[in-house]
């Protein structure tokens, strides 16, 4: 029974999605300091600062498209599983 709980429950709240979202909030911040504490920046840096920022709106794009869009319901009897 517990071998069904736990993946519909990270499913249920996301888990991964909200892990990789996080994760990338601390490399952006790290990023940014970075990027204020030079004192002059070239635009290879900028241009380094820039895809780290475009590849934010993408990460979040996922995130809100992410789920599962069809929900399986798995029921277990004493003969076997049966998927509905």
């Amino acid at each position: 029974m517990i071998k069904h709980e736990i993946p519909e429950t990270m499913d249920n709240w996301r888990l991964i999605p909200r892990l990789l979202i996080f994760l990338y909030a601390i490399v952006f911040y790290q990023t940014m300091n970075w990027f204020m504490l030079l004192d002059n920046p070239n635009n290879a840096q900028a241009g380094f600062v820039s895809v780290i920022v475009g590849a934010g709106a993408a990460w979040f794009g996922l995130y809100v498209n992410s789920g599962s869009g069809k929900r399986i319901k798995i029921e277990t009897t004493d003969r076997g599983s049966k998927t509905s």
